[in-house]
């Protein structure tokens, strides 16, 4: 197998059961993970920094809510806020947005895929998780466009299916693994290891 692309950068999006999901991945991150990760969970707006605060007792990353202009550095989690869209600059700094949700959902993950696609191209990988509508899926193929890499979670192991199925059937997943592989997936990646 070829030595896999080292990447910059790594976007996950979840909805419908993604707490829990998402527990159980970035868990499974060393504290030396070497890159950023930003990730966009659907949550109501009074949800303020809850999901931050619980992720923060379970995982190894810094975990870091998102702020207007925030640079991104390795090791840490990037959490986007509820009621905002979380767009990747071209200056690789976050910055957060108030136009129309994207699928009912602001924070939207198709917003953030694109947005990571266009300025880090194939230094990136996007990973759609548990999730009940298609948010992510034009994301994905967006990204795979670009050179990206993208991972959907294996329907048969999601809470809610709809959000990787989508992915899958728009054809915007290079792979499709059950959420138990997809951490080691992320640290081969994105510390360049042989596969």
């Amino acid at each position: 197998m070829a030595r896999p692309l080292r990447i910059k950068l790594v976007t996950v999006g979840a909805s419908w059961g993604g707490i829990e999901a998402s527990s159980r991945l970035f868990s499974a991150l060393p504290a030396n993970f070497p890159v950023p990760v930003v990730f966009v969970q659907h949550q109501r707006m009074s949800s303020e920094d809850r999901l931050a605060r619980l992720l923060a007792r379970k995982i190894a990353l810094k975990v870091v809510s998102i702020e207007h202009g925030m640079h991104m550095q390795p090791g840490a989690l990037y959490i986007a806020p509820a009621g905002y869209h979380t767009l990747v600059e071209s200056d690789g700094t976050l910055s957060l947005g108030l136009h129309w949700p994207v699928h009912y959902s602001r924070p939207s993950i198709d917003e953030l895929f694109i947005s990571a696609g266009d300025v880090f191209g194939g230094s990136v990988m996007a990973v759609l998780l548990t999730g009940a509508n298609e948010d992510g899926a034009v994301g994905m193929r967006h990204i795979i466009r670009r050179g990206g890499i993208t991972v959907a979670q294996d329907p048969a192991t999601a809470e809610a299916p709809v959000m990787p199925a989508a992915a899958i059937e728009a054809g915007g997943a290079g792979y499709v693994m059950p959420l138990e592989d997809i951490a080691d997936f992320l640290i081969e990646n994105a510390f360049g290891l042989e596969g």
